[in-house]
């Protein structure tokens, strides 16, 4: 009975994760140096994490990840070994698997899957928020949005990560407050696994 739960957890988490690659494809907004605003694209990930525990959140994020650093940019701005390493760890792994702990708060109900969530999009925004802090303020002038944000990359970094982050975020926190508004769906979607 075991083994049959464990390919079922397999298999709806490699479903909801090739969900998830796909949705990333849809962006509305794009910016240069990766990220983007997409159509919900983190919430597959949190509902296997909701379902099935932050363990098999935690692993399908992780590979997740590398979907996103295989579609992302990162090989292309011509860093240096330890600035591109230093930005694969921080900006994918990191940032990306943190997703993976939306199931925290998985057995309190709708609010607390709701807010599991919220609160993995927002980590997932502190992460990048320090990569751009930490890795990027040796740069002395960044050019976007018509600005150069000269020596202040603590401001620079919230407002780059921040024009695509907070729009994902409320995109993904209104389609899983609708999803789980549904009966059926919220049934379908309750957590099944172990912490």
């Amino acid at each position: 009975m075991k083994r049959i739960k464990t390919v079922r957890a397999l298999c709806e988490s490699a479903i909801l994760l090739a969900l998830a690659v796909v949705l990333s494809y849809v962006k509305f907004f794009q910016l240069p140096f990766d990220g983007a605003i997409t159509l919900a694209s983190m919430l597959p990930i949190c509902l296997i994490s909701i379902r099935y525990g932050i363990k098999w959140g935690l692993g399908a994020a992780f590979c997740y990840s590398w979907s996103q650093i295989l579609q992302g940019g990162v090989f292309s701005w011509g860093l240096t070994p330890g600035m591109l390493i230093a930005s694969l760890l921080m900006d994918y792994i990191i940032a990306f698997t943190v997703l993976g702990l939306a199931g925290i708060f998985r057995k309190q109900g709708f609010w607390g899957k709701i807010g599991g969530i919220t609160l993995v999009c927002f980590l997932r925004f502190l992460v990048h928020f320090a990569a751009g802090v930490i890795l990027w303020a040796e740069y002395e002038e960044f050019i976007a949005f018509g600005v150069e944000w000269v020596n202040m990359p603590v401001l620079y970094s919230i407002c780059y990560n921040g024009v695509y982050m907070l729009p994902d975020t409320i995109i993904c926190v209104l389609i899983a407050i609708l999803l789980f508004k549904i009966p059926q769906v919220n049934k379908m979607l309750s957590p099944v696994g172990e912490d």
